[in-house]
């Protein structure tokens, strides 16, 4: 109670510790349940009707769980398989997280060092990049945690399509209406209120529009590929729920992510037939939306056709905003530091404007805090990762139904990232958890692929079982 109405003090401190030791305990004999913990905590974090005790960081809550977890694989030292962490992926991750570390020094500003706002920055664009990918790599680390996974992750955007689907037909809570009404209503309230753009159990319309189209691409692919039919039913559902869950949103760019996220799988698929195919389909859907008016009727098409404009006026004010940091970055190589916000800038100081200005994505985000030198970074690391990935997919894996699943993860991070290249999304909850640990598990698959095709040859068995079964049931009732 004390926590629910004062927030972080001190007596609240003193009440909990009990509860925190037998939390501790707990983690310690059920590591395993600490990570679904952090699974379900990361997507609903920010779930505007989810309340938060004051005083306490948002992002505290994942990583005090990822701490712990990264602890108790370190206690666990003889059980945890550390080598699988040895990859390409976590020399990237070294290679960034070791510039944000040096970003300490920039002092681009002129008003000395601030540890405080680096930490917070680093913590947000590095670390925690760095976490998802150990706790992933070392936690999925069999095929029936690989499918707990994909079936955690269905339930969790499922809810959130279904919340989206509430929100649409049943209304707002309160503190959702709180939101739209306040820091959302010049941004979800379009054209006077004809069209308002929902954001489900997510921080806002495009956290949420991108998230679950870069989901539904991953269940989609997963879906085609499974050789087992519950998962594949399971995972093409969830696909296409997911990819019209987006459409609430009015996020322009949701739609091109899951163009970008499907287009990518026919590069790694290698496959002429389904390139083909595919390929058709994408350029009819394109033309249909660039040269046609069908669907017009539809508030939410109306929006996503829009993207195709270039006269649009939101796109046009996000490239003077792009020119006008550009003449201040030239100045700035290394940015104005991880952490420096209109909190930290001074009013009178020359890059006060870059501290205050919209980003309007997270690439030009990365760019302002950490320069053209930074950015660099980040685009060849994050291409180290996914091309480390997808050589995995392509050349390591025999299982094509294993292929599936790394591909539809693969392909889910590109979708993910192009969303991040037209808006601030990349890092936000539950995005950065789930995409870039998404990644990580790629990495695993080749450890696993052994167990993967013994689990998957008994799946069949038991579904050919059953399917026997059922056809002697039926041949047994026309007697």
């Amino acid at each position: 109670y004390e926590f629910y109405v004062a927030g972080f003090s001190a007596f609240a401190i003193v009440c909990a510790l009990p509860v925190l030791a037998l939390l501790v305990l707990a983690a310690f004999h059920r590591s395993t349940l600490t990570f679904w913990l952090l699974i379900i905590v990361n997507y609903v974090i920010q779930w505007h009707s989810m309340p938060l005790p004051s005083g306490i960081p948002m992002s505290m809550y994942n990583e005090m769980l990822e701490i712990i977890l990264i602890f108790l694989a370190i206690l666990n030292v003889e059980e945890t398989k550390f080598e699988r962490t040895l990859n390409v992926m976590l020399f990237a991750l070294i290679i960034w997280c070791g510039f944000c570390t040096l970003e300490i020094l920039n002092d681009t500003c002129g008003i000395g060092i601030n540890l405080g706002a680096w930490y917070t920055g680093a913590r947000m664009m590095a670390f925690q990049l760095l976490y998802a990918f150990l706790i992933f790599i070392i936690y999925v680390n069999s095929p029936k945690q690989l499918i707990y996974y994909f079936y955690i992750w269905a339930a969790l955007s499922l809810f959130a399509v279904f919340w989206v689907w509430k929100q649409q037909h049943l209304g707002l809570t309160a503190g959702e209406n709180s939101f739209l009404q306040g820091r959302g209503r010049s941004t979800h309230i379009i054209n006077g209120g004809a069209v308002i753009r929902l954001f489900s159990i997510y921080s806002d319309a495009s956290n949420f529009g991108i998230g679950i189209a870069s989901t539904a691409v991953a269940f989609l692919i997963a879906g085609i590929t499974s050789k087992i039919k519950k998962h594949r039913y399971f995972f093409l559902f969830t696909g296409l729920v997911c990819l019209l869950g987006m459409l609430p949103s009015g996020t322009r760019t949701a739609m091109f992510c899951a163009i970008a996220g499907i287009a990518s799988y026919i590069v790694l698929s290698k496959s002429f037939k389904l390139a083909t195919s595919v390929g058709f389909l994408l350029a009819v859907a394109l033309y249909i939306l660039a040269f046609t008016n069908i669907g017009n009727s539809n508030a939410n098409i109306r929006r996503m056709r829009s993207g195709l404009n270039r006269d649009d006026a939101s796109m046009n004010q996000r490239t003077i905003n792009q020119a006008v940091m550009k003449k201040y970055l030239q100045d700035a190589p290394f940015g104005i530091g991880l952490g420096m916000g209109y909190e930290n800038v001074p009013a009178n100081n020359k890059y006060r404007k870059l501290a205050t200005i919209p980003p309007d994505s997270e690439y030009v985000f990365i760019w302002t805090r950490t320069g053209t030198v930074g950015l660099v970074i980040f685009i060849f690391t994050t291409l180290i990762m996914f091309c480390g990935a997808s050589w995995i997919v392509m050349f390591r894996l025999k299982s094509p139904s294993l292929r599936g699943l790394g591909a539809g993860l693969c392909c889910s991070f590109v979708s993910i990232q192009l969303g991040g290249y037209a808006n601030q999304i990349l890092m936000q909850y539950p995005n950065c958890l789930v995409f870039y640990g998404g990644l990580s598990i790629v990495y695993v698959l080749p450890w696993i692929e052994k167990d993967w095709m013994a689990y998957e040859k008994a799946e069949i068995a038991k579904q050919e079982e059953k399917k026997r079964l059922k056809l002697e049931k039926k041949r047994e009732s026309r007697v």
